[in-house]
């Protein structure tokens, strides 16, 4: 049991406990994706208007271009051997990282709350429990596997990979069955504004994961290329929520009274009743299981180099890791079962005005990563506010603050609409400015910065190179 539950934390992984090969990447990501949150997310692509051709060919280009972000930040596990979000503390201070977490973690919170409903559906009809029971029993499943950590996750994303694919390809087979293709494509009306909202959808999903994915690649042997973990961790997540999404925007098309608003529950009708039935509601929840405990696990991570950024700690006993994985379900938990009536609508879009937050610093994590300081960091200043990169950065929190502002015209929420949304037929363009204009301006301003970016190679961990080209 020792070398199934895992012992790291937010410190660095030792070169003698690496282990696996760039192909897990796929097969965890494309596990995460074949999930009903994703087909729900390419309906509303058709939902808010757009035909079914011109919904797909956007979905895809999101999830290309929001995908390759994502990829590039899971490059970064097997070289730096860290989870993802404490390499914030190299652009914004050992202290000044605290800014983007805190809203990660809430937006990880938010996830795990709105995943748990759709999945305690479909759990309190399999166990003949109820909603609410279903949703309870689901959140915790969800942390006892999170704290066992790592070798679960992967071990879960490969067995959902399996049985999510098999089960897709069935329901897409039963879908057509029910409807023409061809008629569903027929209509080749374009409309800007529409497609622009199918590109956004999915290039925000996959930005999302943008925060944590470095944490399931931070065990891949340190020579790794990085080449391989961009296209492998790319290609899962690309294949498996566009699979996901054209499943629900075909959906959309063919029956939008009877799946919109009742998405479980038609997606288990297609397949058939009893015994197949109930084998689609355990694919829908074990589906949501796998996303839910990386957001469980990456909501873990996130709160531990939140507070260690303060208390200088860089390991976690087994007691602290539970209670930490504790306080993320009791929390997702508390806000699913408040909004699992009409309250969970308005929950979707908070989650979606959250992005807003998170767009800024993937283009200055980036940017600083590859551009600036060459795939080197300095590990030990990591933790240390009077090291290399400070307690604070005012400069890169200043440049966040501006990428975030810079959105805020081009917005299209039920929080906020901004005033040139009107103008793009009601399209949401902000992640393409919120990825533009702080990369930009970090670029700009940190470059000069050549205290902080030239880290000795000594304080690499005996990296060696292993960028993209390798």
């Amino acid at each position: 049991m020792a070398g199934v539950v895992e012992r790291h934390s937010i410190d660095v992984v030792p070169d003698g406990e690496r282990h696996g090969s760039a192909v897990s990447q796929f097969t965890l990501w494309l596990g995460a994706n074949l999930q009903i949150t994703a087909v729900v997310t390419g309906a509303l692509a058709v939902v808010f208007g757009a035909g079914a051709f011109w919904a797909l060919i956007g979905l895809l280009l999101g999830n290309v271009l929001g995908g390759t972000v994502m990829a590039l930040h899971s490059a970064q596990g097997p070289r730096l051997g860290l989870p993802q979000m404490i390499t914030s503390r190299a652009q914004f201070g050992v202290h000044g990282a605290v800014v983007p977490l805190a809203l990660v973690i809430v937006m990880y919170i938010g996830f795990f709350a709105s995943g748990s409903v759709l999945a305690g559906q479909a759990v309190g009809e399999l166990t003949h429990l109820g909603e609410t029971p279903g949703i309870v029993l689901f959140a915790a499943v969800t942390a006892v596997a999170a704290a066992v950590g790592y070798r679960l996750i992967h071990l879960l994303g490969k067995v959902a990979g399996l049985v999510c694919a098999l089960a897709f390809v069935y329901l897409g087979i039963r879908l057509l069955q029910r409807a023409d293709l061809a008629a569903l494509l027929h209509d080749r009306g374009f409309g800007l504004p529409v497609f622009l909202l199918a590109v956004s959808l999915s290039a925000s999903w996959q930005l999302a994961f943008g925060p944590y994915v470095a944490d399931y690649s931070r065990y891949l042997p340190r020579h790794t290329s990085a080449r391989a973990t961009f296209w492998w961790t790319f290609a899962g997540s690309v294949l498996g929520s566009q699979w996901s999404m054209t499943l629900g925007a075909l959906a959309a098309a063919a029956a939008p009274a009877a799946f919109v608003g009742h998405e479980v529950g038609y997606l288990v009708g297609l397949g058939g009743t009893g015994l197949l039935a109930s084998f689609l509601y355990f694919v829908i929840a074990l589906g949501k299981l796998t996303i839910n405990i990386l957001n469980t696990y990456g909501g873990f991570m996130s709160l531990v180099t939140s507070v260690s950024g303060f208390r200088g700690r860089r390991t976690l006993s087994p007691r602290g890791r539970c209670a930490y994985i504790a306080g993320i379900m009791v929390a997702g938990t508390a806000v699913a079962l408040l909004g699992k009536d009409s309250f969970l609508t308005s929950f979707k879009d908070f989650l979606l005005f959250l992005l807003t937050f998170f767009t800024p610093w993937s283009a200055i994590n980036l940017v600083d990563y590859y551009l600036l300081s060459k795939e080197r960091y300095d590990i030990p200043a990591l933790s240390d506010p009077a090291g290399r990169y400070g307690a604070w950065n005012l400069r890169a929190l200043a440049v966040y603050a501006l990428g975030v502002l810079a959105q805020l015209p081009f917005l299209a929420t039920a929080f906020s609409t901004g005033p040139l949304v009107a103008p793009l037929g009601g399209a949401d363009v902000s992640w393409l400015v919120g990825l533009a204009v702080p990369a930009v301006l970090y670029w700009a301003l940190a470059r000069r910065d050549t205290a902080r970016l030239a880290a000795p190679e000594a304080a690499q961990g005996r990296q060696t190179p292993a960028g993209l080209g390798g």
